[in-house]
């Protein structure tokens, strides 16, 4: 299985990111899951994404259920599946009855997550991941926000046992994912890698990455792909929803991000635009962006997702965003390396 990369000039791919199918914030019915993956293959998405972290492997068993079959149907060429490891999911022996998953995962609280980025730790995830998917390779696996837990442990032993899995031929790419751009900057520079995954981090809100990560990851041959476009909710609605029911990374968003956020939909609504068509094409055209992972939880979810990346934008729309300081760069036009 193997995607290639867009073309220098050529906007960035659309993925589906499977955390919603973990049950993220609310639960989710099966028939739901299965629709959502794959009207996204029906779609044209290629790229799959998603972690055991993501509602205790219910994500990974979810999004393996419906690919596995496609995948022995219609074969791998071109078709990405991503995966993650660093936290190892084992039996809580705390557990009790009606006990939830406390990182915001609507599933029981039987399974808990150990942090192992140790070389034998990381084999065992992926064998793990790959028995919940149901496949016998995944393409890519990121080192699963080592920030979180141990960021130097991480950097000496997690990165170079995905290397090693990499030189054996065991996986085509390896990188690391999470929430803060300075930390992949980091372990870029540390190790060999292929690609990274930046959550939050490069959107039309806010573009902390674009000073040092994406310049450094062009520089490098290392790609980019961009999750999180959305913010976790503050530019998902075509219309912007009531102040208070803003979130912006997982939580409410607070006042300065709710006022940026109104000018946003403000500026794009006089140009015809909604926020996430916006939101989806500012990141998919920068040059280091190979794809953008767009979570999903339904079939309409996914297929205004892809919308959001084709529909019409005028360029006047970025000039006027920046004129208005609310960017500090428009996108480069598309077809410009």
């Amino acid at each position: 299985m193997s995607a290639g990369t867009p073309s220098a000039g050529t906007p960035a791919r659309v993925g589906l990111g499977g955390a919603p199918l973990g049950n993220l914030y609310r639960p989710l019915t099966e028939e739901e899951s299965d629709a959502t993956v794959r009207t996204a293959w029906e779609l044209g998405v290629r790229d799959f994404d998603t972690a055991p972290h993501y509602g205790m492997g219910l994500s990974e068993r979810r999004m393996g259920r419906v690919l596995a079959p496609l995948l022995a149907q219609h074969g791998g060429e071109g078709v990405s599946v991503s995966t993650k490891v660093g936290r190892l999911l084992r039996d809580n022996p705390d557990y009790r009855e009606g006990d939830r998953d406390p990182e915001w995962f609507a599933v029981p609280a039987t399974t808990r997550r150990v942090w192992d980025p140790t070389a034998d730790g990381v084999r065992r995830s992926v064998e793990e991941s790959l028995e919940r998917l149901g496949l016998d390779r995944v393409d890519t696996l990121y080192l699963h926000d080592p920030d979180q837990y141990d960021l130097e442990q991480g950097i000496r032993e997690g990165l170079p046992a995905l290397v090693a899995l990499r030189e054996e031929g065991l996986v085509d790419r390896v990188g690391v994912g999470c929430n803060d751009q300075d930390v992949i900057a980091r372990c870029v520079r540390a190790a060999d890698l292929d690609v990274v995954m930046c959550a939050g981090r490069y959107s039309l809100l806010e573009q902390p990455a674009a000073a040092d990560l994406l310049p450094l990851c062009l520089e490098r041959g290392v790609r980019v792909v961009a999750a999180g476009v959305y913010n976790s909710g503050a530019l998902a609605r075509p219309v912007m929803p009531a102040p208070e029911e803003l979130t912006y990374d997982y939580l409410a968003a607070p006042p300065d991000v709710v006022e940026k956020v109104r000018r946003l939909y403000e500026v794009c609504g006089a140009h015809g635009v909604t926020v996430p068509q916006a939101a989806v094409q500012f990141v998919a055209r920068h040059p280091a962006v190979e794809v953008v992972m767009l979570g999903a939880r339904h079939p309409d979810e996914i297929r205004a997702g892809v919308a959001n990346a084709t529909a019409e934008i005028p360029d006047a729309l970025w000039r006027d965003l920046v004129d208005q300081g609310l960017l500090a760069q428009p996108p480069l036009p598309v077809g410009q390396p």
